[in-house]
């Protein structure tokens, strides 16, 4: 596992109420983004503090597909998701640590949450050119950056990558996310 992903132990952590704190409400952080029936992948989902959510939040006719390159996150997000009900609305992948690999998925998203995940890949380029794929025409990238993990010069490097990719910058508020750094990112 690469040494800067964090490690699954602190998926307990981050996946408490207490990240409410933290970094806000997923409810509240997603209802401009979330409607029912969509397709949202999330990759890094941890334990699954953002997913189970959204899977809430897109109702029976949805499904979040979430990705991980580490199996213990995964399987504490599937045992968490069957607790709420939520296994129908749930998809899991076990994915290699450098790409996502997952070609059934080109252009079948609505949203991809990438929320303090991207910083933690071992390319931003790779990640954007995948995450552009899966999107559908018009289909928007939520990313959110820790501040205290990126520095605003690597955050613009970021943005970059992403519009080498093809994501132009959504013309919305600026998404609400504590202590990060976060933009709506629209594929072209």
């Amino acid at each position: 596992m690469p040494e800067r992903v964090c490690p699954w132990w602190l998926g307990y952590f981050l996946a408490s109420p207490l990240r409410n704190w933290i970094s806000g409400n997923p409810e509240r952080l997603l209802a401009s983004y979330v409607k029912e029936g969509m397709t949202i992948v999330e990759p890094g989902p941890g334990m699954g503090f953002f997913t189970l959510p959204l899977a809430r939040m897109v109702g029976p006719a949805g499904r979040v597909i979430a990705f991980d390159i580490q199996p213990r996150m995964l399987e504490t997000l599937r045992h968490r998701a069957g607790q709420a009900g939520l296994t129908d609305r749930i998809e899991t992948h076990l994915v290699p640590p450098d790409r996502m690999n997952l070609p059934a998925l080109t252009g079948i998203a609505d949203l991809v949450l990438a929320f303090a995940v991207l910083h933690e890949m071992p390319s931003a380029d790779s990640f954007f050119e995948e995450a552009v794929q899966m999107l559908k025409p018009g289909g928007l990238l939520y990313l959110a950056e820790p501040k205290g993990h990126v520095t605003p010069f690597v955050f613009a490097a970021e943005m970059e990558a992403a519009r080498a990719a093809g994501f132009r910058f959504k013309e919305v508020p600026r998404p609400p996310a504590r202590r990060c750094i976060a933009v709506i990112l629209e594929k072209e």
